[in-house]
């Protein structure tokens, strides 16, 4: 068709959106005159768009709205944020994928506390000790909001550099072991040093004596 048309040969989206319409039922191959799509919007084609969207959460209003030919794209983007109240939102980062055994798992421990904690109240509580291993810097680096500084108006217009500084050898790992009235220890490992079975048992006799 390139070939046969030349310069004049319309582009790939248009012929996609001919096509689209041929497959709708249209059989009049002439031009509707330069007139631009009409902002309707029925209930019937506002319950379509809803299906669209629920099939592709990752969809974009300009590839959403090619599928609708016969809705203009601004009263497509005012049906979908203010007649279906959809909004775009980013993933949150989470630490871990729980699977439906471990959300079973969580879910059915949750009950057992709740269960003891109905029965024994407070002296439950005073009973649960946790702990967590974690890595301390001996240094806390600078973030990039703390760094700003003001700059005058007519100061140089190239911004202050900030060189980015690696600590992996100025950290050390803390275990630190809390209940409901504080934290009854703290250790620090020493380096050059891995946890090993042999030391947290002495970590758990000396957190026996701290409780």
């Amino acid at each position: 068709m390139s070939k046969v048309y030349g310069e004049t040969f319309m582009s790939e989206s248009k012929v996609r959106k001919w096509c689209r319409n041929f497959d709708a039922g249209r059989t009049d191959v002439h031009d509707a005159g330069g007139q631009r799509r009409k902002p309707v919007s029925t209930d019937d084609l506002v319950q379509r768009v809803d299906q669209a969207i629920r099939g592709n959460r990752l969809f974009t209003i300009s590839g959403l709205s090619n599928l609708f030919p016969e809705i203009s794209r601004s009263a497509f983007y005012t049906n979908v944020s203010e007649r279906l109240e959809y909004r775009k939102l980013c993933a949150r980062w989470v630490p871990k994928m729980l699977s439906d055994r471990h959300k079973t798992q969580r879910m059915g421990a949750a009950l057992t506390f709740l269960q003891r904690y109905h029965h024994d109240g407070d002296d439950f509580l005073d009973k649960i000790v946790t702990g967590d291993e974690t890595w301390v810097h001996y240094e806390t680096e600078e973030t990039k909001e703390q760094s700003k500084q003001w700059m005058h108006s007519h100061s140089p217009s190239h911004k202050p550099v900030k060189f980015k500084r690696t600590f992996s050898t100025k950290k050390c790992m803390a275990t630190v072991f809390w209940d409901r009235k504080g934290v009854p220890l703290v250790e620090f490992m020493p380096r050059d040093t891995t946890i090993t079975t042999a030391s947290y048992s002495k970590t758990l006799q000396r957190l026996r004596r701290a409780i």
